[in-house]
C-alpha cells in the first residue's frame, strides 16, 4: 500500500487513513487529547504523509502511525491553555467509542462503567511512560511488537515497564485483571 502512496496514488492513502482512522482516535483519546482528538489526528495523518520518504520499507504502518499520533497528543496537550480531567478524558472515550452494547444488562453495564473509570483514576497515577506502554498495550490491543515499534523501544524495555505499571495497577487496585490483547510470548 505505501509503495501505492509513493507511486503518486491518492486513492491509496485515503484507504491507509479510513483503515487507520478509529485506532489513531482511540489512541489520541486514551493519551489525552481530549476534544481536540480529531484534529491531532488529521495533524498526524498530514505529517505522517509528509514523513513517507523516511518510512521504512517492510515495517508496519500501525505502530509508526501510532508514534506519530502520540508525539501531535503530547504536543496538543502541552500546549493547551487547560489540563485535561479524568472526567474530560472518560466523556472523549465514551464518545470515541461506544463502551457498552444497548443490550447490556443495566447492572453489568454501571460495573463495567465504573471499572472504566477506576481504572483511568489509577492510570492518572502512573508516570507518563508506564501509562503509554499500558494504554498501547491494552486500550488500543497491540502485540508486545508493534507496542515497541510505535514507542521506539525494544522490546525488552515494554515487558519491563509494562511489568512494573501492571504491578502499579495492581496495588492501586487490588481486583484489576488486565484484558489479554494476545500472547505475551509472541
Amino acid at each position: 500500500m505505501i509503495a501505492r502512496v509513493r507511486a503518486g496514488e491518492p486513492e491509496a492513502y485515503a484507504e491507509l487513513v479510513r483503515a487507520h482512522t478509529a485506532i489513531a482516535l482511540r489512541a489520541a483519546t486514551a493519551l489525552g487529547a481530549g476534544a481536540d482528538a480529531e484534529d491531532v489526528v488529521q495533524q498526524a495523518f498530514v505529517k505522517a504523509y509528509c514523513s513517507l520518504g523516511r518510512f521504512r520499507e517492510g515495517a508496519a504502518f500501525k505502530p509508526w502511525l501510532l508514534s506519530i499520533v502520540a508525539n501531535e497528543t503530547r504536543n496538543t496537550v502541552r500546549t493547551a491553555a487547560r489540563q485535561r480531567t479524568l472526567a474530560g478524558r472518560e466523556a472523549a472515550l465514551v464518545e470515541a467509542e461506544p463502551l457498552i452494547a444497548d443490550s447490556a444488562d443495566p447492572a453489568v453495564a454501571t460495573l463495567e462503567t465504573e471499572r472504566r473509570a477506576a481504572l483511568l483514576a489509577a492510570m492518572e497515577k502512573l508516570g507518563e511512560e508506564h501509562r503509554l506502554v499500558v494504554t498501547y498495550r491494552y486500550l488500543l490491543e497491540m502485540d508486545e511488537s508493534e507496542t515497541a515499534q510505535a514507542l521506539g523501544w525494544p522490546r525488552g524495555t515494554v515487558k519491563s515497564r509494562l511489568n512494573r505499571a501492571l504491578r502499579k495497577l495492581g496495588r492501586l487496585l487490588p481486583d484489576f485483571q488486565p484484558r489479554e490483547g494476545g500472547d505475551e510470548r509472541e
